[in-house]
């Protein structure tokens, strides 16, 4: 698929933003105000609630990274923001209301239905995605991945080896046949966890870190909700990338 760009302006600071289209997938790239040599690249995954609605979260992450020399990049996801209606999708995330509505536990079948076709999908977009974004002259890696969907981070971290660290927010509900995948995880990272996330399941948040074979991962666990996390757990996440990037 080719990479074009519709459009692109300077943010403060000098930051260069671009929106581009890879096929019918629409992304922006961050790149930093001046670079001697090739940024390594940072991919910001997202909740599916859309680019537009995610802009203000995700462009704060991507002046992040650019002050630490790298460029950041995203995608939208499939069924989400301007993308065509995914009925699969629509209906599990109606099953999903109807339990939270009824108070009934989510069931391992809507979280499957949930969450399984949407990484099987997207985690193919992001792979071309990285293929088109290290074929530009400014990106040259090493590649991390940040946030988003914690099971499209676990394939990406197996299926991608130009994947070298990633930074996992245990905010999102984890299919049973991810915790098998999480085995063969070998990369450093780093697993963000909100102690108090009213909608996350924590032990099975913690199931899953217990699972990774990762040599190098550690939890950093945090007071407070969903939406609590600290600003200085943003700050630790950049660190832990200038270690394995750069």
């Amino acid at each position: 698929m080719a990479l074009h760009f519709t459009s692109e302006q300077r943010l403060d600071g000098g930051v260069l933003e671009r929106e581009f289209t890879l096929g019918e997938v629409p992304g922006i790239l961050w790149t930093p105000p001046s670079a001697s040599a090739p940024a390594p690249l940072i991919l910001l995954g997202h909740p599916p609630l859309g680019l537009h609605r995610m802009y203000p979260r995700l462009v704060a992450r991507a002046r992040h990274a650019a002050a630490d020399g790298f460029a950041a990049a995203t995608i939208e996801l499939p069924g989400s923001g301007d993308r065509p209606r995914w009925a699969a999708l629509e209906q599990a995330r109606a099953d999903l209301r109807r339990a939270g509505e009824a108070g009934e536990p989510v069931s391992d079948e809507i979280i499957d239905a949930l969450i399984l076709p949407l990484v099987d999908e997207a985690v193919p977009e992001w792979q071309a995605a990285l293929d088109a974004l290290l074929s530009l002259p400014e990106i040259g890696g090493p590649v991390g991945y940040s946030g988003g969907v914690i099971s499209i981070g676990v394939r990406l971290a197996v299926a991608e080896p130009r994947v070298k660290a990633a930074v996992l927010f245990a905010g999102s509900f984890v299919p049973r046949a991810m915790f098998e995948e999480a085995r063969q995880v070998t990369i450093p990272l780093h697993v963000l966890l909100q102690w108090d996330d009213e909608g996350n399941d924590r032990q099975a948040a913690l199931n899953l870190f217990d699972a990774f074979a990762s040599k190098e991962k550690s939890l950093h666990a945090h007071t407070g909700g969903h939406t609590g996390v600290p600003q200085f757990a943003g700050d630790a996440a950049a660190q832990f990338f200038t270690r394995h990037l750069t």
